[in-house]
């Protein structure tokens, strides 16, 4: 994903500090200044030692790769342990040089199919306008041949069955990024207009969009035999079937306060590896929204983080789960909640949480756990 802007305020402006990688204009005769003002801009931070040690933690703990082999120019059907079925065509899997890859090849599959394994690998449901998203799997597919990475045929697909309970005859699919990119731009001291372009981790886990080639861009419901059947057309992207969620009634801001326990280097992390995380899990949705804006200058026991505006239900009934790592130690709490009225005259409702010290495997089980929420 990339934002262009020419002029940052507030937090984004703090951007320029955490890129890692640059450009400038081309045949300006002030190059050398241009470049170091670009390399000054763009030094990356040591990544927080707790958010990393989070990080790290629910990532071991989340989904792993399922991986098989199989002749290239004969293509295979396989089935993974969540039931669902790849059929890659013979002859599909190009080598770096474009030519067909013969012989084994490796094929690795990541499938993300539950609440918790969303909150494990960060990779919640939501649209890049914050419009929530009900999952049917998300999926990252790589294949490589003796350490080479394989592309898929331009006029080729890996096709997906996928069993399924759905209410529609056709779901969206979306691309999803794990990265966003800002470009900036701005006067140096001799009044030339340069522009830096800052690549990070997206902060939400992932930016979803939709995908616009037309023969990808839905899966289709077989009712015959219970089936969703879509196609992947790239490799080494992660793709998601969601249908976009139906929140009826009346929408608020939701601010979530936290009285201990707020890790302050969440403020800014820009690595994608945060200290603090709060995730929501709409009650019966297999979905989860994370929150990731954080509460600008708060004072103290008003540190959290805040919704998107007027983006959750009044009366919506769910379960957060906020989570904190700090000097070494896990903190967690899990609150199920109804999103109750704002005051009146206000223009938002504020929920607080004081998250308490947790043991690893404690972690895990109330991560676990969202899954029946």
């Amino acid at each position: 994903m990339r934002i262009n802007s020419r002029y940052v305020a507030g937090g984004i402006a703090i951007l320029l500090m955490f890129g890692a990688c640059t450009k400038q204009l081309k045949n300006d005769p002030n190059a050398t200044a241009n470049a170091n003002l670009a390399a000054s801009a763009a030094a990356a931070p040591t990544p927080d030692p707790d958010g990393l040690k989070l990080h790290e933690f629910l990532r071991s703990n989340g989904p792993g790769f399922e991986t098989v082999t199989f002749s290239g120019q004969e293509g295979a059907t396989i089935r993974v342990k969540s039931g669902r079925i790849y059929t890659i065509p013979r002859n599909s899997l190009l080598l770096p040089d474009g030519s067909p890859a013969t012989g084994t090849v490796t094929l690795s599959v990541k499938e993300i199919n539950d609440a918790a394994s969303m909150i494990f690998a960060d990779r919640p449901t939501a649209t890049n306008t914050g419009a929530p998203l009900v999952s049917y799997g998300e999926f990252f597919v790589t294949a490589n041949q003796g350490g080479k990475p394989l592309q898929l045929r331009k006029d080729s697909a890996i096709k997906v069955q996928a069993p399924a309970k759905v209410e529609f005859q056709r779901i969206p699919m979306w691309n999803g990024d794990t990265t966003v990119t800002y470009d900036q731009s701005g006067y140096n001291y001799v009044n030339q207009l340069i522009t830096i372009s800052t690549t990070i981790s997206a902060n939400k886990g992932i930016d979803w969009d939709p995908v616009t080639n037309p023969a990808s861009a839905y899966a289709l419901f077989d009712g015959t035999n219970g089936t969703l059947n879509f196609r992947l057309d790239s490799l080494i992207k992660w793709v998601n079937c969601d249908a976009l969620m139906s929140l009826p009634g009346t929408k608020t801001t939701v601010l979530a306060y936290f009285n201990a326990n707020y890790n302050p280097a969440t403020n800014t992390s820009y690595m994608g590896e945060e200290p603090t995380m709060l995730y929501f899990k709409p009650t019966g949705v297999n979905s989860i929204i994370k929150f990731y804006n954080t509460i600008f200058t708060p004072p103290p026991g008003y540190e959290g983080f805040l919704s998107y505006q007027n983006a959750i239900p009044v009366g919506q009934s769910g379960t957060f789960l906020a989570i904190s790592s700090i000097g070494g130690q896990f903190y967690a709490e899990q609150k199920t909640v109804t999103i109750p009225t704002p005051a009146a005259g206000a223009t938002y409702t504020s929920l607080t949480f004081n998250p308490v010290p947790v043991s690893a495997a404690t972690l895990v089980s109330l991560i676990s756990s969202m899954n029946t929420k």
